[in-house]
């Protein structure tokens, strides 16, 4: 009896050392969940992990990514706002609350947060798409021009977007730039040949300049 019950001791105390790594691994994962476009089943866990940590920024993060995934933005511009509380120069919630404010149409809100971010992370992880945004808001405005800079820089980020590439024609096209608009008009469908808004606006291009 005297040898069985140290036995049993130290197989108890290591079945308490693993516990903590096991429970790890099957503690679900809100950030796997947004990956995988589980988006409510994210924001589900995101809350439960807030309530349980009001500072948890990271939860606030993926809240708001899955949030704006299903178009919920008046719902993720409170989580942001929150997240901009516990961290002032969060590059996340910075990109986040620029989005919201593209998508609710607020131009200058979403200018000023865009450009913080530029500021703050001029090589983040999403700098490409934040300047295809200032891209657009400034092809709302009429600033084709600034728009043309913009839209020029996220196609460098990433060139292999088509979109990208027929919203950048579209911007030369209107400041006037008809040979400009129609190599990148070109090269949107060198990347995919059956964007409509490309192939109507390389028409239009080639069209105008050709002489009358």
């Amino acid at each position: 009896m005297k040898i069985i019950r140290p036995l049993v001791f130290c197989f108890l105390y290591s079945i308490s050392l693993l516990t903590p790594d096991l429970w790890a691994q099957t503690r679900p994962d809100a950030l796997v969940e947004y990956r995988n476009g589980n988006y409510e089943r994210a924001v589900e866990i995101c809350k439960n992990e807030i309530a349980l940590n009001p500072n948890n920024l990271d939860s606030h993060v993926v809240i708001c990514w899955s949030l704006l995934r299903m178009n919920r933005f008046e719902e993720a511009a409170g989580y942001a706002r929150a997240g901009r509380i516990i961290n002032r120069y969060d590059v996340r919630i910075t990109e986040i609350l620029g989005e919201i404010n593209y998508h609710e149409g607020r131009n200058s809100e979403a200018l000023q947060y865009f450009q913080e971010y530029i500021t703050l992370a001029p090589e983040g992880q999403r700098i490409d798409t934040v300047y295809y945004f200032l891209g657009e808001i400034y092809i709302r405005l009429g600033r084709y021009r600034h728009a043309d800079i913009a839209l020029s820089t996220a196609v460098h980020w990433m060139p292999g977007n088509a979109v990208w590439w027929t919203r950048l024609a579209y911007a030369r096209e209107n400041a006037g730039d008809l040979a400009e608009a129609v190599a990148a008009y070109e090269r949107a469908l060198a990347l995919d040949a059956q964007l409509p808004d490309a192939r109507r606006g390389l028409e239009r291009s080639l069209q105008a300049l050709r002489p009358r």
